[in-house]
């Protein structure tokens, strides 16, 4: 007996709440990177981290509240909790490497199609293990094209995600490129639910695990309060959006000091009597006359 699947039984309400959660991971995921790649201490790997667990976090969620939507008419649906946990687990570390390959190896063809690739096998692997621990009278069936479709999907987005992470710079701009992220990892989502279909086996049982209601609405709670908090700690960046002065880029400086790795490089201030143009060219010409001359010649008014 087919079962009648419906992937919208809440409307476009579960869709949109998808979309919107798989940007919010996506935003703070790229910004994270961004900034992991003014730091060659430790700080990188913190951000790089943070930014892992907010994009596989995004996901997972999206993923989740999309599945809530989720329904066959003739069998209640139930999930098993470790299973479901466990694909929160694979998007965070399969992201996670994705984006440490990029975040140290640098944004080479190579190390964007490897960290792609993984990454998108990531969001794949997360979805179909997420799938596994649905629990219903029946037996799921994927259509192999279908299902080949979503992977290659995943894929291409988690590569075009890691290059707009180092290449994409600004607020606009990347809120353009989670956007865009967002869309082609929810159209992953419906893509890989459109090779669903469903035969149940005689009368409709009840589950064995929790329901779509107990599991998934006290589950989300969790990752959303941390996408809130990766949120509020990404906000404090003082670069998120006045992005880095132009005294304290490469050409501005002038090969003149260089702070700590992922530190600003401070300007330093004049001594008395000094030019408050310090990067030209001390006076070389003799005499008082001449160096006083020579000074105020530099003066930067």
């Amino acid at each position: 007996m087919q079962g009648t699947v419906d992937g919208f039984s809440y409307g476009l309400v579960t869709p949109v709440a998808a979309f919107l959660m798989a940007c919010l991971g996506g935003a703070l995921g790229l910004r994270c990177t961004t900034r992991s790649l003014r730091h060659q201490d430790t700080f990188k790997a913190g951000w790089l981290a943070l930014g892992a667990t907010s994009i596989g976090t995004g996901i997972w969620t999206m993923h989740f509240i999309a599945m809530m939507g989720f329904t066959v008419h003739q069998a209640p649906i139930s999930y098993d909790r470790p299973i479901t946990f466990a694909s929160l687990g694979v998007a965070v570390v399969m992201v996670g490497i994705g984006i440490f390959i990029v975040g140290y190896r640098g944004a080479t063809p190579l190390t964007l199609v490897t960290g792609g690739t993984i990454t998108g096998l990531g969001v794949a692997t997360m979805h179909y293990l997420g799938m596994a621990g649905m629990r219903l009278h029946g037996d799921i069936q994927y259509d192999t094209l279908t299902v080949a479709l979503s992977v290659v999907i995943a894929v291409v987005a988690a590569t075009a995600s890691l290059w707009a992470a180092v290449s994409v710079h600004g607020f606009l701009a990347s809120l353009g490129a989670s956007m865009v992220m967002g869309l082609a990892v929810s159209g992953m989502h419906y893509t890989a639910m459109a090779a669903v279909d469903v035969t149940l086996h005689g009368t409709p049982a009840p589950g064995t695990g929790d329901t779509a209601t107990s599991l998934l609405l006290p589950m989300l709670i969790g990752p959303a309060v941390f996408l809130v908090l990766a949120a509020v700690v990404v906000m404090f960046d003082p670069l998120l959006v006045m992005g880095e002065p132009d005294w304290q880029r490469p050409a501005a400086r002038g090969g003149h000091g260089h702070g700590l790795p992922g530190l600003p490089t401070q300007r330093r201030t004049s001594a008395y009597g000094e030019p408050a143009n310090w990067s030209a060219r001390p006076a070389t010409r003799s005499g008082r006359r001449g160096a006083y001359r020579d000074t105020y010649r530099t003066q930067d008014w």
